[in-house]
């Protein structure tokens, strides 16, 4: 129990150490603020430099005096300039003398900011302006003065030889940048396809100015040679960083090759060639050609680099060599030549088939070109609705026809009827259960016969099938017998004597 109540109060003193220290570290901090400088200020040789410095929130605090010192690398601190207010200002013995002065006459307490007339590079380091305060005791503001100097910058590459497997296989360098008299030291890097590695090395110069050199290395390959290789130097007094483009300059003995032989040299062919073609750095200086046996054919033309033959016999078969030199060594090739007696079969002419694939193109596209067409023109149909319809119309309605007699006969004399007493409906004639209009005017005659005035009946009309013999026919049905009932009975009994239409009448046949 003990124990754990001396723990507990070890880590409240603990706990209250690191709250006074923080405290301290804020008040310092908040003390500091006081001095306003500018944290840094860069300038070139010979020119003039102003270091700002003010005391901000004076308050209760009394200012007695204003110190401005320089520190050097080695941590040497050194008064440069000093005012006191009764005393006036003060320039000590230093590197500074006589080209540095306060801003303004008299100097003020309140912003004690100092002018550097032609800057030296030797001038770079920090610039300390302390204030002298009742009752708080010295604060201060630090500036680190940055001297610039713009660097010169070159490249260049380095003319090496292609190493054999009998020299071995290192590295060596192939190209060289520098940055020199620059201040602050330069950033060099590289940009290149070739497979290798860069050194950078800094070197101090005068006037505090430094010089940096980087090398490119790697295992040079006739195949490096004229690659692209460029070195990016950045720089503080540069908007952009400087790019310098160069090319690997490698050196090897030549590499050879013979074009020309197509297997087909058979006698009696003429002017055919072999070209001898030379890769090498440096230039090549001789090319010569010769056979196994020594001696050229007399059909054989040599010019430079190129061998004609005029006439091809029997003394062409052989081997031909071509041997090219430069300052490294020498490089050769050769081919064997075997005359035949008569020429190889020519290829197959190629131009039938071209042709045949245009045309299956075209085709194609054609075809195709069609059915976008006619897809497209049914599209356009269907939506300007000149399609078929997209719907299904509704079944007709079962209605009531009539069994016999001429359509224009029953208008008539439905019209004739409607105009004397007005009772009776429009009637409607439509096909049903789905079976065709019949031809009614013809029907009509030859079921009546003019001479009798009589109806005969060829077969019962479409909509009366299953109808008994015994069952009245329909209302309409009645309607139209009615009106030639009257005609007949008007035509063969006439009325009584004495009798009007106005006070007899005659019924209407019945059906049983």
């Amino acid at each position: 129990m003990a124990r754990g109540d001396g723990r507990n109060c070890h880590d409240f003193i603990n706990i209250i150490g690191l709250f006074s220290l923080v405290t301290l570290l804020t008040f310092q901090g908040a003390e500091s603020q006081r001095v306003k400088v500018d944290p840094e200020v860069m300038s070139y040789p010979s020119q003039t430099v102003t270091l700002r410095c003010a005391f901000m929130e004076v308050g209760g605090i009394q200012l007695t005096q204003v110190s401005w010192i320089y520190e050097t690398k080695d941590g040497q601190r050194i008064n440069v300039a000093v005012y006191h207010p009764n005393f006036g200002p003060s320039y000590p013995s230093s590197p500074l003398s006589g080209r540095v002065n306060f801003t303004t006459t008299p100097p003020s307490l309140l912003s004690p900011s100092i002018q550097i007339s032609d800057v030296q590079m030797t001038d770079e380091g920090k610039y300390i302006c302390e204030y002298a305060t009742y009752p708080s005791g010295n604060e201060q503001g630090i500036t680190t003065l940055v001297m610039l100097a713009k660097p010169r910058n070159s490249g260049s590459v380095v003319n090496v030889v292609a190493p054999s497997v009998a020299t071995g296989v290192q590295p060596v360098v192939v190209a060289r940048c520098e940055s020199a008299d620059g201040r602050p030291a330069s950033q060099i890097t590289w940009v290149t396809a070739v497979n290798g590695n860069a050194t950078s090395v800094s070197t101090s110069g005068a006037n505090n100015t430094v010089t940096v050199t980087s090398q490119y290395m790697l295992v040079p390959t006739a195949a490096d040679n004229g690659r692209d290789i460029s070195c990016v130097v950045a720089h503080r007094t540069q908007a952009k960083p400087d790019r310098i483009p160069m090319k690997l300059a490698i050196e090897f003995q030549p590499q050879v090759t013979i074009v020309g032989y197509d297997d087909n040299w058979y006698l009696g062919r003429t002017n055919v060639a072999l070209t001898c073609q030379a890769a090498a750095n440096p230039i090549p200086t001789t090319v010569t050609w010769k056979t196994m046996s020594g001696q050229l054919p007399e059909t054989v033309q040599v010019n430079q680099n190129v061998l004609t033959v005029l006439k091809v016999d029997e003394l062409v078969n052989t081997t031909f060599i071509c041997e090219v030199n430069n300052r490294l060594g020498t490089g050769k090739d050769q081919v064997t030549v075997m005359v035949r007696a008569t020429p190889l079969p020519g290829k197959g002419s190629t131009t039938g088939a071209v042709i045949g694939a245009i045309i299956g193109v075209i085709l194609l596209l054609a075809i195709i070109g069609s059915v976008v067409a006619l897809v497209r023109k049914n599209h356009n149909k269907i939506n300007s609705g000149d399609g078929p319809p997209k719907y299904k119309p509704p079944p007709p309605k079962k209605q009531q026809t009539l069994t016999s007699g001429s359509t224009d006969r029953l208008n008539s004399s439905r019209n004739h009827e409607d105009s004397e007493d007005g009772a009776l409906d429009q009637l409607h004639i439509s096909p049903q259960n789905g079976q065709p209009s019949t031809d009614l005017d013809a029907y009509a005659d030859e079921g009546y016969n003019h001479n009798t005035d009589e109806l005969y009946h060829a077969g019962t009309p479409s909509g009366w099938e299953g109808r008994g013999l015994n069952e009245p026919p329909a209302q309409d049905y009645l309607n139209q017998y009615a009106a030639n009932d009257y005609y007949y009975n008007e035509q063969q009994y006439p009325m009584a004597s004495g009798a009007t239409r106005g006070n007899s009448f005659v019924s209407q046949a019945m059906f049983v």
